[in-house]
């Protein structure tokens, strides 16, 4: 877990308001039982959480595709080629929505914009660091030389709403 208190604190605002505004079929689903806590979300979604992030082509259509998604600071970061359609979308069209489902069990929805994370910057070491710390154990001391530092673009979502489902056991 990589947050800090206020960043909690600041998550578990996005929550409150995202399931305030939220529609009445929503809510029948996502009842107060089945909702994680901002700490809740942080303790789940650590490592590598797949996302199925969606884009927007410039004539309004949804495409939808895997991307590994990384939970830091409160919100899912994400990267890909810097000439992958994702990112053309992006660039062009920074709104993004993304769903982490590993099963029936659990599922968080975010709706937002793309923005961009300089992981060669001083102020995003601590993503760099955290990437490096999943990444290289997977893929060998030099996943950072080889991959990280050669070209891939990042991204954060920030989120403008936010969704959890957790079904108890």
């Amino acid at each position: 877990m990589h947050e800090t208190v206020e960043d909690l604190a600041t998550l578990q605002q996005l929550l409150d308001r995202s399931f305030a505004d939220a529609g009445t079929h929503l809510l029948r689903i996502l009842t107060p039982e089945r909702r994680l806590t901002a700490e809740q979300v942080a303790e789940r979604l650590t490592g590598v959480c797949l996302l199925a992030l969606a884009t927007v082509t410039a004539d309004g259509r949804p495409i939808v595709g895997p991307v590994d998604g990384i939970f830091f600071r409160g919100a899912f970061h994400f990267g890909s080629a810097p000439d992958s359609v994702r990112f053309r979308h992006i660039r062009a069209r920074p709104q993004v929505s993304a769903t982490h489902l590993p099963g029936e069990e659990l599922a968080v929805t975010v709706h937002g914009r793309a923005v961009p994370v300089d992981v060669q910057s001083p102020e995003d070491a601590d993503f760099r660091r955290t990437l490096l710390d999943i990444y290289t154990p997977r893929y060998g001391e030099d996943w950072g030389e080889k991959f990280l530092d050669s070209g891939p673009v990042y991204a954060r979502i920030e989120a403008e709403r936010m969704f959890t489902f957790h079904m108890p056991e």
